[in-house]
């Protein structure tokens, strides 16, 4: 079987050296309606594939810094999320992408979890007079009193404060089913006491929920990432007791790590329940607008997703034209389901590795 594999292997390399026609008949690449190239290697695209969106301008790690770039992820981000919302509210939604890209930095670069959170707060932010125009009533739920506290400070215009809520996941749990219904983090009561005995008198981080009616939108801000893993299992609590038609909006929750194991169930038992019910159910939380680098062995490209299109894999590669370096960028596969990481990696090794 090994011998006659490596027969057939054989005969097929002679057959493209001699037979340069054949070669464009196995590996067509044509172009789509945006200008991307598409290799048949990949995957046999639909027809609806010139409709799909095109990737930010900047975001590679080849192209100069954009500063426009968190204007672009919100227009993007409200054009998927106007699309979602004639279908009807209740639903839980996704919304991934590297905050670092917006200070000009890649996966590869050193960061630390308090850059991240205050550019992804600082995103949600200045989204919510965009989602107030849609929400009958926004809040916008932050990891914890702290990160209230600070975000109220920082925006206090009232555009902003008028868009929304600003609370807690704790508060929101708690609003929705009482003091029984939180699921506290672990030193959570020891932290709790010292907060009370040193700030007995101080005014509460989120604002006050109880005078208000139902919300129509959860947007809520990081939980789980750098935090407590019980945030995951909040939000989930948080989007069960909600009104059939409020929907709930997770920014940069790294629902990856989640549903790819990072934690495992022996160590977090109700993590990984919460995970099997809700997270991994592609029903359950759909993905609004998704955006992942992918990069192995000297191939580069993103994972992308723009609500109600297919998911995309794009590879991006710089080459020389006109005595200048650009980035050229070929959707290499399209699937209405979400592809794993894996096959997503696969697919991008499979275009840079197959002749142009």
């Amino acid at each position: 079987l090994i011998i006659t594999t490596t027969l057939t292997k054989m005969i097929f390399a002679v057959i493209l050296s001699l037979a340069p026609q054949f070669h464009s008949f196995i590996y067509p690449i044509t172009l789509n309606g945006s200008g991307r190239r598409r290799s048949f290697l990949a995957t046999t695209l639909s027809a609806t594939t010139k409709n799909l969106s095109s990737l930010p301008r900047g975001i590679s790690p080849f192209e100069s810094k954009s500063d426009t770039l968190p204007q672009e992820f919100r227009s993007i981000a409200t054009r998927a999320w106007n699309d979602a919302s004639k279908a009807g509210g209740g639903d839980c939604w996704e919304i991934e992408f590297p905050p670092l890209l917006f200070q000009g930095k890649s996966q590869f670069d050193d960061f630390d979890n308090i850059s991240e959170l205050n550019l992804n707060r600082d995103w949600c932010v200045e989204w919510l007079p965009t989602l107030s125009s849609t929400s009958s009533a926004t809040w916008l739920v932050l990891p914890d009193a702290k990160e209230c506290e600070i975000a109220k400070n920082e925006w206090q215009g009232q555009r902003y404060r008028d868009a929304a809520k600003f609370t807690t996941i704790e508060d929101v749990t708690k609003f929705y089913d009482g003091d029984g219904g939180y699921t506290k983090p672990w030193g959570a009561t020891l932290s709790d006491g010292m907060k009370n005995l040193l700030q007995s008198d101080a005014d509460p981080a989120s604002d006050d929920l109880t005078t208000e009616a139902a919300p129509s939108l959860h947007l809520v801000c990081q939980p789980g990432n750098g935090g407590p893993v019980e945030d995951w299992i909040n939000v989930e609590q948080i989007h069960n007791a909600r009104s059939t038609d409020c929907s709930t909006i997770i920014v940069n929750g790294a629902l990856d790590k989640v549903r790819d194991g990072y934690y495992p169930a022996i160590f977090f038992p109700a993590l990984a329940q919460t995970t099997k019910r809700f997270y991994a159910l592609p029903e359950k939380v759909q993905s609004l607008f998704y955006l992942r680098p992918l990069s192995d062995k000297g191939a580069y490209g993103w994972l992308y997703r723009v609500y109600p299109e297919p998911w995309q894999v794009i590879l991006q590669t710089v080459v020389e034209k006109n005595d200048k370096k650009i980035v050229q960028e070929e959707l290499v596969y399209s699937s209405e389901e979400r592809p794993s990481f894996t096959t997503a990696l696969r697919k991008l090794q499979q275009a840079a590795l197959s002749p142009q």
